[in-house]
């Protein structure tokens, strides 16, 4: 689906107000975060933290690795 969006001047800055389809689908609102990750295909906005998905990765890698003492631990 493609959207045409609107930049604005807004003081010092520049917004761009998102069609409500992309907020429902995006599930977001007003007061939100989104990222901005560029990607070799363009710009991508998100409402998931890259790193936080690097840190649940590490963690994976982590848990894999000590499973046994995180039982053990766990008594």
């Amino acid at each position: 689906m493609v959207h045409q969006i609107t930049l604005r001047k807004a003081g010092g800055s520049i917004t761009a107000t998102l069609p409500k389809s992309a907020t429902d689908r995006l599930n977001v609102k007003a007061g939100d975060k989104l990222f901005m990750v560029e990607t070799d295909r363009g710009l991508l906005l998100t409402p998931y933290d890259p790193e936080f998905d690097d840190a649940i990765e590490a963690f994976q890698e982590v848990r894999r690795q000590f499973r046994n003492t995180l039982k053990k631990l766990a008594e």
